[in-house]
């Protein structure tokens, strides 16, 4: 390997380490999912409701560490120069990637110019509308990426331990944001303001989210906390998402008690008996893609195996399909939509 590559696999693993020492999470791809089967039944009391607490200034702090600690790694100095557009003091010009919807969004939020953005079917900014395409979100097309030679190429964090190693393989710098749960979205929104000069645009994102929190707590406050089974549907089979998935830290944030709490991992392979015995109050459906396929699975699976009938959720009628748009693999900023649509379902005796 090259010294320009070495520098740049440091500056890779230096930006990750900075936020785990920050205390982000980072976790394998999707696809590199072991299985796990779960120990003894997590605990379910109906403690204090303070799934959401507010980004204190010592949060916000967190996330200028992180921004700090990645300016220092992110110059690659000991490369091959791959960034010919310079400002007229010398200096180089920002040049962002942002490889998949979610963070584009971000980016659009926080007033940032980007100069390539990832394939998808999804609506992106308007102003990214008519911008090169870098390919999927899981695969960017590596050469295309080089080609547009970007300051930083900002990815989620879900896919770090796939991308960080092709990143570094061009001689690009990167970060990547922590989209699991909500605060981690507004936590890595601090991180980007400091970065990347948009600490008031960033300030204000995170002043409305706890504002939103601080009226949606309300409203659900002194209400019993039900007991949720989270099940995650690809096109022919299910597994169980734990309160570190996206969909299972909204569940969390609306007040309901995951029955599989206590795991350090997003999802998990778990038998139907070992689900049963946890009784929930409440299953959730929801889908890793292609929805429509995932829902109809999900319909067939409950109609014809027998076990279900057993579980008091379906007897009671408190089994409910969440929507594609609002439960998907990352957060976004229609979480304010996705816990309006969960209220209903936790706080109501039936659907």
């Amino acid at each position: 390997m090259s010294r320009a590559n070495d520098a740049c696999e440091t500056t890779a693993a230096s930006v990750r380490g900075a936020g785990e020492a920050a205390g982000a999470s980072v976790t394998a791809p999707f696809a590199a999912l072991r299985p796990a089967l779960p120990g003894k039944a997590a605990a379910r009391n109906a403690g204090a409701f303070a799934p959401h607490r507010p980004l204190t200034r010592r949060a916000f702090a967190r996330g200028l560490a992180v921004a700090a600690l990645s300016a220092a790694a992110f110059p690659l100095a000991g490369c091959v120069d791959q960034h010919p557009y310079r400002n007229a003091d010398g200096s180089e010009q920002q040049r962002l990637v942002a490889t998949s919807p979610a963070v584009a969004t971000i980016c659009d939020k926080l007033d940032l110019e980007l100069v390539g953005v990832c394939n998808t079917t999804r609506d992106l900014p308007e102003r990214y509308a008519e911008l090169p395409q870098v390919g999927s979100p899981m695969s960017p097309d590596l050469e295309t990426l080089k080609s547009l030679h970007p300051s930083c190429v900002i990815s989620p964090n879900t896919l770090i331990d796939d991308l960080r190693p092709k990143y570094a393989g061009i001689a690009v710098a990167c970060m990547f944001l922590d989209l699991r749960s909500v605060d981690g979205m507004y936590e890595s929104i601090s991180a980007m303001g400091a970065k990347f000069d948009r600490r008031d645009q960033a300030q204000a994102l995170v002043t409305e989210y706890d504002a939103f929190m601080a009226a949606f707590r309300a409203s659900v406050e002194g209400k019993p906390q039900p007991s949720v089974l989270v099940l995650m549907g690809l096109p022919g089979s299910y597994i169980v998402a734990t309160e570190n998935s996206y969909a299972g830290s909204l569940v969390a944030l609306a007040g309901g008690q995951n029955v599989y709490a206590g795991s350090n991992q997003e999802f998990l392979n778990v038998n139907t008996e070992d689900m049963q015995a946890r009784d929930p109050d409440i299953i959730l459906r929801t889908a890793h893609a292609l929805p429509d396929q995932v829902m109809q699975m999900f319909a067939d699976e409950f109609a014809t195996n027998d076990v279900w009938k057993h579980f008091r959720a379906v007897k009671e009628g408190r089994v409910y399909d969440l929507p594609y748009d609002q439960f998907g693999m990352s957060a976004t900023f229609n979480y304010p939509d996705a816990l309006q649509t969960l209220q209903p379902m936790l706080y109501s005796k039936k659907g």
